[in-house]
């Protein structure tokens, strides 16, 4: 059986519903209840769902144990719950920062607290960490977030170290680029804009597929987007260069020109979410990244030669 948390939107939502469409039983948990309803009810089935935060040790382990009461073990259990901010690290207060760490870092590490004690008592099982292409690069205007799944994807591979001796548990992350979720649009927001997916964006569904696929054949990190690889190269190889373009990108790629009011979105609370990115690039904001991402590979290239 499967326990998904943070299955109320996005690659959550996604993931539950990949999994039952094949028949597996289903524990979903997420903070909004209502969102949770929508989900349980359009994967059948008759999943169980528990109105839960990851961010409480307390919940999480009331999410095990109704697991456990209802099929009497976990085989995998896949936790994408995150919330994100948007706005330069001194404009961000103080208490936002905290929450969003607390929830993309601590979270986790609460979910893989609970899911390896009960893999160990059953020698065995899957835990999949839905981590981003921000856990291996940095961008301006997200510090909080890219610094919780920096340090989160440090906790995954410690796990994975640790679980050496048992080899029946997987410790497994999967790493997205840009996807078409609600997060954007629910993040606080200090930025003056909207925040979107920044292009290539996949769908949320391709990440679910990727998911599905490592509870099967479990993987120790799967990177899914088309440019992860080239962003990283850009990233490590040519720093410079790197850092000259991330900030006009992201300005233009990563921020809608929807006005946003300073607040805090949904990182305190939950708050009804709506599948889908923000906006739509138009022909000329696509061609301008396409463009910098050449440039940043053809400098890359004519580096290398020298």
């Amino acid at each position: 059986m499967v326990v998904v948390t943070g299955a109320s939107s996005g690659i959550g939502r996604a993931s539950a519903l990949a999994f039952a469409a094949r028949g597996d039983r289903l524990v979903l948990a997420a903070r909004g209840a209502a969102d949770l309803a929508a989900v349980a009810a359009a994967c059948g089935n008759d999943p169980v769902t528990v109105t839960a935060d990851v961010t409480r040790r307390d919940d999480v382990e009331a999410v095990a144990a109704a697991a456990l009461q209802r099929y009497g073990r976990i085989d995998v259990w896949v936790d994408s719950a995150a919330v994100m901010a948007y706005g330069k690290f001194e404009d961000v207060p103080a208490e936002v920062f905290d929450r969003v760490v607390t929830t993309d870092l601590l979270g986790p590490a609460n979910v893989a607290r609970v899911a390896l004690r009960r893999f160990r008592a059953q020698d065995g099982g899957t835990l999949i960490l839905v981590s981003s292409l921000l856990a291996r690069i940095t961008v301006p205007y997200v510090s909080a977030y890219t610094t919780a799944k920096w340090g989160a994807r440090a906790l995954t591979r410690t796990l994975r170290q640790e679980t050496r001796d048992a080899p029946d548990i997987h410790v497994c992350m999967v790493a997205p680029g840009s996807v078409d979720t609600p997060i954007y649009a629910s993040a606080a927001n200090y930025a003056g804009f909207v925040g979107r997916p920044p292009p290539p964006v996949d769908s949320p569904e391709r990440v679910a597929a990727r998911i599905v696929r490592l509870a099967d054949h479990p993987r120790a990190e799967v990177s899914v987007g088309l440019a992860n690889r080239v962003i990283e190269l850009g990233y490590t190889l040519l720093p410079p260069v790197y850092n000259a373009l991330v900030t006009p990108l992201m300005r233009n790629g990563g921020l809608s020109r929807r006005r946003a009011e300073p607040g805090e979105g949904n990182v305190f609370r939950s708050e009804p979410r709506v599948e889908g990115g923000p906006g739509r690039f138009t022909r000329a904001q696509v061609s301008a990244v396409a463009v910098a991402a050449t440039a940043l590979v053809t400098l890359g290239v004519r580096r290398l030669r020298r």
